[in-house]
């Protein structure tokens, strides 16, 4: 990512490039920011898990896996673009140093621990747990909170943080585009997290 950012300033090749990008971006909006979402949070993690984790193997189970990262990272990357958005009528959408700094923070110590980190956990366990409606109690406790969704906090801050300065310092139309980019590694390390975790009612 950060390749990419000096690459556009410095580099008229890969600014020409991510310019395309960007002109793709401004034409399709929000239907480009779930079609980049799905392709990088459910196409690819999911091709990625068959190969190497099934032995290039489909399981029935990989169309579920499909089917729910399909709905809820094209709309996340759409949640994800409004966040973009609403940051650049806040403080604007130049990329300079206290701009970029003010966006990072609100990004990841409101957006993320408010709406992003427990939305993703709880969804997830929520879908292992079969939506249950009677787990869903479980999912909405302080204990659940601090032993579920804390935890993976710090991993988004470890990933999430150094991206997204990157991504701030970059022209709006430009951040999308390059947040999906990113998106299939977090997925598939998120993925593999919630796995681990193997959260039930009964563990709480």
């Amino acid at each position: 990512m950060l390749a990419l950012v000096f690459g556009y300033y410095w580099l008229p090749g890969t600014r020409d490039f991510l310019d395309q990008l960007a002109t793709l971006k401004s034409r399709w909006g929000y239907c480009f920011s779930a079609g980049s979402a799905i392709i990088a949070g459910a196409i690819i993690p999911e091709i990625l898990r068959i190969l190497v984790f099934q032995k290039g193997r489909p399981r029935r189970e990989n169309f579920s896996h499909f089917l729910f990262a399909t709905c809820y990272w094209g709309y996340g990357g759409m949640q994800v673009d409004f966040l973009y958005r609403m940051q650049s009528v806040w403080f604007g959408s130049d990329p300079d140093f206290a701009i970029v700094i003010k966006k990072v923070l609100v990004d990841q110590f409101l957006y993320c621990p408010l709406l992003a980190a427990p939305q993703a956990v709880i969804l997830y366990d929520w879908k292992r747990l079969g939506f249950s409606l009677k787990a869903l109690p479980g999912l909405f406790t302080a204990e659940y909170y601090r032993r579920a969704v804390v935890p993976t906090l710090f991993a988004t801050w470890g990933v999430w943080i150094p991206i997204v300065a990157a991504l701030y310092s970059l022209p709006a139309l430009l951040q999308i585009p390059l947040f999906s980019l990113a998106l299939s590694l977090w997925v598939m390390i998120f993925t593999w997290m919630s796995e681990q975790r193997g959260y039930s009612p009964e563990s709480s």
